[in-house]
């Protein structure tokens, strides 16, 4: 998820304007608790001895242990979980997106990775997201328009990773979430919050209106969604296969809709057709006596979180004053978001130094930068080892609309999913039932640098081309013990903040000891090489962060803002037998096992 950079001199607007959308859709989420409470949920701990499933609803969680219980794999409850997203979470990920997936099997002991990110068309152009006078469009016109949609990855992803780990029959993963889309559930106050806010885009979708408004309205909070169009569909696949997704009827129903749009794609039956998901080398940092592993490009955010944890590692935060702990973490992120902007992009197009990022000669070096004294400010990228030259990727602008699931089941095997349709209800287009993703606006807007720009018309790496897949921030993590056992499984939605969040709560687990539970309660601390943004907690009686921390990083020259965040994690962890599961406050999530 990576998206435009329009030229310097509009870039301030157009990343205004994305930030004041992202926060309207997060104060656009209800909570579920009573009013007069604190803004968001009191999750309660949760145990469980033999198997796990945490995930952004209850009703995928329940589909997810469903499938345990009938004796599938950690990757099986984790397809039925996402399966089950896709309908009780629709705004956030399903098989009109992608994800990617971390698979631990307990046999093995190996951390095995999973693209299923979406591709642009083959006979998509450079300028695709240009207007006539060749500047950027404005972002939710090139969202909600044919021309967004990237080749839905996620039926792929699904078939690889249950074609090398699953045990139950493929149609088996379908039934929950066929059951839930034909008998209906409840409308949560989040999910209509969302629906209102992006109901002047959602309005002008035929599928999306007919499916979740009445009348121009949003359909009641507490009132019956049915989706039987969407029942159809998966029925479809269940019964037939993959294949039946990217050919045959509904695969002509995603072009349609591409093609029909009021700003058409390029997307074609052809491009359907051709896709594959891939398996990719596990990005992985030994530390003290952890390894931690994570999704390596086309995500971005495996490699940053991983250079995060490496260049604080020496510094033992748990042990430093809480002032300290947040300006550490602050200035080891400006480096990894300084890199990550730099040089990552899919590696299929383009090289990217994967090994030199998180070479330890390398995070040596870039570690120099560290000090408690003073910030760096604004960081530059590094020279690692194997590095190109002459390149700079896309500035990010990517949406909160993602969702992670974490599972572990009976026979210690886990698995750790990131999936997405990128924006709000991705592109606002449904076919067959489902929304279509909007994850092309992942890409740079434009193809090199702009005329004011000093390195004018150097070319971008995460700029559009045909067959590529758009840069993402997505971090799938799984961290195993110092026998290589399972410890932790962990992720969160949040766009580019995804990194931040997912460091700050794995440093929160391993390091200062936090079960999962109350490492996703603390206030995140964000720094993407730029003010370093603490979160507030809206109705708290007492500040999240002390003044004494707030003027420790003002004095160190942080620029600071106090804001609230959006994240959406949900962790289980491992220790002394025990599974220990954890579920974002700021969302609808649990975490519940056997």
């Amino acid at each position: 998820m990576t998206s435009a950079s329009p030229p310097r001199a509009r870039r301030s607007t157009w990343f205004a304007a994305a930030i004041t959308l992202t926060a309207a859709i997060a104060s656009a989420t209800p909570p579920t608790q009573p009013e007069g409470s604190t803004g968001r949920r009191v999750v309660p701990p949760s145990e469980a001895t033999k198997a796990m499933v945490a995930a952004a609803h209850p009703l995928a969680v329940d589909a997810g242990l469903r499938i345990l219980d009938g004796g599938g794999s950690a990757v099986d409850a984790a397809i039925a979980t996402a399966l089950a997203l896709n309908v009780v979470e629709p705004q956030s990920a399903g098989i009109g997106g992608g994800g990617f997936l971390l698979a631990y099997d307990a046999t093995t002991k190996r951390v095995r990775s999973y693209d299923g990110r979406e591709t642009a068309p083959a006979t998509i152009t450079p300028d695709v997201f240009l207007g006539k006078d060749q500047s950027p469009l404005p972002f939710m016109t090139a969202v909600a328009s044919g021309r967004s949609v990237g080749v839905p990855g996620a039926i792929r992803l699904f078939e690889l990773a249950h074609r090398r780990h699953g045990k139950l029959p493929w149609r088996a993963l379908f039934e929950p979430a066929i059951a839930l889309a034909s008998d209906g559930f409840t409308m949560t106050p989040r999910l209509h919050g969302l629906l209102l806010m992006m109901s002047p885009y959602l309005l002008g979708s035929e599928g999306a209106a007919r499916v979740f408004f009445d009348a121009g309205a949003p359909k009641a909070v507490g009132s019956l969604l049915k989706q039987p169009e969407l029942a159809r569909t998966l029925t479809l696949i269940a019964e037939s296969g993959p294949d039946a997704f990217y050919d045959g009827p509904i695969a002509l129903a995603i072009v349609a809709a591409v093609s029909k749009s009021p700003a058409p794609g390029s997307l074609t039956r052809d491009d359907l057709a051709g896709y594959r998901a891939v398996e990719r080398d596990a990005v992985c940092l030994r530390r003290r006596k952890d390894t931690v592993c994570s999704m390596g490009p086309p995500s971005s955010g495996g490699i940053a979180v991983l250079q995060i944890l490496a260049l604080l590692e020496p510094f033992a935060l748990a042990k430093r004053p809480e002032a300290e702990r947040v300006h550490l973490f602050a200035e080891a992120s400006r480096l990894a978001f300084a890199d990550r902007d730099r040089w990552v992009a899919d590696p299929d197009h383009v090289s990217v130094p994967t090994r030199g990022l998180l070479d330890p000669g390398y995070l040596k070096t870039r570690r120099k930068r560290l000090s408690t004294a003073a910030s760096i400010g604004t960081a530059l990228p590094g020279s690692p080892p194997g590095a190109p030259r002459d390149r700079r990727s896309g500035l990010s602008g990517e949406r909160p609309s993602t969702t992670h699931l974490s599972v572990v089941d009976a026979a210690g095997n886990a698995v750790s999913l990131t999936a997405s349709i990128e924006n709000a209800f991705g592109s606002t287009l449904m076919a067959a039932g489902f929304l279509l993703n909007n994850e092309l606006t992942d890409f740079s807007f434009e193809p090199a640098e702009p005329a004011d720009s000093p390195r004018a018309g150097a070319p971008i790496a995460n700029a559009v081309a045909p067959g590529k897949r758009p840069r993402s921030s997505m971090a799938p993590i799984i961290a195993l013990d110092s026998k290589r056992g399972f410890r932790l499984a962990v992720g969160s939605a949040g766009g580019p903040r995804i990194i931040d969040f997912v460091a700050w709560s794995v440093i929160g687990v391993l390091d200062e000891d936090l079960d999962p539970q109350a490492a996703l309660n603390r206030p995140h601390v964000i720094n993407r090489n730029g003010a370093t943004e603490l979160e507030s907690i809206p109705g708290e009686a007492t500040l999240a962060w002390s003044s004494a921390t707030l003027e420790f990083l003002r004095e160190r020259g942080h620029e600071v803002k106090v804001t609230e965040l959006n994240s959406g994690m949900h962790a289980i962890e491992r220790r002394d037998g025990v599974l220990r599961g954890g579920a974002d406050p700021r969302r609808e999530g649990v975490a519940r096992g056997r």
